[in-house]
């Protein structure tokens, strides 16, 4: 994975997940973060490990997937660009709940869990901000992950 810096709080305004956010918590949460390269067949996480970083997805798609009994890795749902990846950094005790690969080259943003935790902290505004837009995310995760489910257990014979 390569990292380069220079991520600036008018980079950050233009991805959807950030809209309407103030100019401020943009520019405090840009020093956070870095623009990341990430090969394919890349594992950003597996379920269990430490969670201390998310990503905004500028370019490529990323799998997540969810160990399975009896079936091992299942794939729950597919991120585009544009899509936030991780939000178990955010929530003690900062485990990942899903694994995600690189399903081709991915352009990203990286954020620094730990220092956006300390953003928050000091400004309960950004704080409230974040787990607004990081709730609507996880809503969306548990939504795909019920529909895969269910299909997959609707279809055993078609593991995927």
């Amino acid at each position: 994975m390569e990292h380069t810096s220079g991520v600036t709080a008018d980079a950050l305004a233009e991805a959807r997940f950030f809209v309407g956010m103030p100019d401020a918590s943009l520019a405090a949460l840009a020093t956070t973060a870095e623009d990341v390269d990430v090969p394919a067949g890349h594992r950003f996480f597996d379920e269990g490990g430490s969670a201390q970083r998310f990503w905004l997805l500028r370019s490529g798609r990323v799998a997540l997937d969810l160990q399975v009994p009896g079936r091992g890795a299942v794939v729950v749902e597919t991120l585009p660009a544009s899509a936030v990846l991780g939000w178990s950094w955010l929530f003690s005790p900062h485990r990942w709940r899903f694994g995600a690969v690189a399903l081709e080259p991915v352009k990203a943003v990286q954020f620094d869990g730990p220092g956006v935790r300390e953003l928050c902290a000091a400004d309960p505004r950004l704080g409230h901000d974040l787990t607004l837009r990081f709730a609507a995310v996880m809503l969306d995760r548990l939504e795909a992950t019920r529909v895969r489910m269910l299909d997959l257990y609707a279809h055993p014979e078609d593991v995927r």
